[in-house]
């Protein structure tokens, strides 16, 4: 299993461009690590279409994250079959994103802080060494609060900001019932319908995207 490592050079990504008109676009304010990312409806970089984001790391050194909602037909236990926790498992991995995809990382809520591995928020930690991986799975690694994932999504210092500038994403805080939810396939057509409802509701002035 690989650590983290940023990417080291910017991910060629065709953004929506431009921002529809009469919606107000998120603010580059509200990124942070916890947060989401959902795609627009007319992002069509193919990396990413119709997917949310968690974002796991976010700073001068640019962004890092896992896409969600992208289920594989790998089995857990073809993927890290060499560690005995997984051999029955069948759950399958998710494809975190383009960068490194030969790579695993996981997302875990387990009963306690698996090693050093790094909190997103709550209880949610990102889990990317194979130490952190087996105290996670000791710890209680069942689907429901166990995730792993090829590659994962990246964005040199700047790249980000400048796709949430030209209405490429929303922004969302993250909750770990979103990250674990059993239905990822609809998981993006759901958050786009309550954001698109809230930002058709909600005044045109002052407007975040993020709750309080």
């Amino acid at each position: 299993m690989k650590r983290f490592l940023p990417p080291p050079a910017p991910i060629l990504v065709v953004l929506a461009g431009v921002v529809a008109a009469g919606q107000v676009p998120p603010r580059v304010q509200d990124l942070a690590a916890g947060k989401f990312l959902v795609a627009q409806r007319d992002l069509l970089d193919p990396n990413f279409i119709q997917t949310v984001v968690l974002l796991a790391k976010y700073g001068e050194d640019g962004a890092m994250g896992l896409i969600i909602n992208r289920r594989t037909k790998l089995p857990l236990s073809k993927v890290l079959g060499e560690l005995p926790e997984v051999k029955d498992r069948s759950d399958p991995v998710y494809m975190g994103g383009p960068v490194a995809i030969t790579g695993v990382l996981g997302l875990a809520r387990p009963r306690e802080r698996p090693g050093d591995a790094q909190p997103i928020f709550a209880d949610v930690y990102l889990v990317s060494s194979k130490e952190q991986l087996q105290k996670a799975l000791a710890l209680g690694g069942a689907p429901g609060v166990f995730r792993a994932y090829l590659g994962y999504s990246g964005w040199a210092p700047g790249q980000l900001e400048f796709e949430v500038e030209a209405g490429s994403w929303f922004i969302l805080r993250g909750d770990a019932g979103t990250v674990f939810d059993p239905d990822p396939e609809t998981v993006w057509s759901r958050m786009m319908k309550k954001t698109e409802v809230r930002f058709a509701a909600a005044p045109r002035i002052g407007l975040r995207t993020t709750g309080p």
